[in-house]
């Protein structure tokens, strides 16, 4: 089948098979942020955006993005440089196998919480991302400092 969509804000159009999942089809575009970790939708390394929500891509058939905009971190590069500083910062980066995914969603709680969230409110959002490496405090941090960021800048 034929897939047509805008991957990173360049339109795509592309011949794949019908059993195939966006992170193979992003992937497959060159897009190595997108992650294969659990298979299971357990682990949020997949983390794509679909229209801007953060979505599993090892979850959701290539199809279904058809007309759609996807995005991975390939097309955030500039934000997704400046939270990996907070991240770096607050000792958060770890073995960093998890980081694609964990800051694609960063990224979209950025857009969807305000920065006085609570912590409670910020873990529930990220509640699909593990990561073995750490107890997520600094990550944590690393994020708070990341919301507030135009306070003090």
């Amino acid at each position: 089948m034929i897939l047509e969509l805008t991957l990173n804000g360049k339109k795509i159009s592309a011949e794949v098979p019908e059993d195939m999942v966006l992170l193979d089809f992003c992937r497959s575009q060159g897009c190595q942020s997108v992650k294969r970790g659990c298979e299971t939708s357990n682990c949020g390394l997949c983390t794509v955006w679909l229209d801007e929500k953060p979505v599993l891509s090892c979850n959701v058939p290539a199809f279904r993005a058809a007309g759609h905009r996807v995005t991975t971190l390939e097309g955030l590069q500039k934000e997704a440089e400046e939270f990996g500083g907070y991240l770096a910062d607050e000792g958060g980066e770890q073995c960093g196998f998890c980081n694609p995914g964990f800051i694609m969603n960063v990224l979209a709680l950025e857009r969807e919480l305000t920065p006085e969230a609570t912590d409670e409110e910020i873990l529930a959002f990220l509640s699909g991302n593990l990561c073995r490496c750490t107890g997520y405090v600094s990550q944590l941090r690393a994020i708070r400092r990341w919301m507030k960021r135009g306070d003090k800048e």
